[in-house]
């Protein structure tokens, strides 16, 4: 399984496009899940980077973590609002592990309540996703001409320069 460090150091320039989005939007994206029918559904989600991973966590019994439940894939889109892409943006393909680890979790919610001061110290979480980078790629215009780079774990990024 790829961790963040091993992402950020394979995809460098996609990890730097995402972290960037990711920081302009208040931590924002969106996430793509499978319903039960099959069919897509994107929810907002604020992911988090902690401990050298990337953590799909939010509010409990909600749809798109019974989607992940059933179906752990997923995929995890910066969110644009600018048409020409001026700042770039990327997306995140893979699957979740849910990581039943107390220690850890209330790790986490020390390290949120100091960050953000939302408290969930004591809480018990019903499920605690761990994103597990399967691919990536990322769009961005560069001398007036759009770039797309796209990662899989084991390759280099490859830029495929549209005109």
């Amino acid at each position: 399984m790829t961790s963040w460090t091993d992402f950020t150091t394979g995809a460098p320039r996609i990890s730097t496009i995402f972290r960037r989005r990711h920081a302009a939007t208040g931590k924002l994206c969106l996430l793509a899940t499978v319903r039960a029918d099959g069919s897509p559904r994107i929810s907002p989600i604020e992911p988090s980077v902690f401990e050298d991973r990337l953590w799909l966590i939010g509010m409990p019994d909600t749809t798109k973590f019974h989607d992940l439940h059933r179906d752990p894939r997923f995929c995890l889109h910066t969110a644009t609002v600018d048409t020409q892409v001026g700042d770039g943006d990327a997306k995140l393909f893979g699957s979740v592990s849910d990581v039943r680890d107390t220690d850890l979790h209330q790790r986490f919610a020390q390290d949120l309540f100091d960050r953000s001061g939302f408290d969930l110290r004591g809480e018990v979480f019903g499920h605690f996703y761990e994103a597990h980078v399967t691919g990536a790629s990322a769009v961005e215009l560069v001398d007036g001409h759009m770039e797309v780079t796209i990662w899989k774990p084991g390759e280099a990024e490859r830029v495929v320069r549209k005109h």
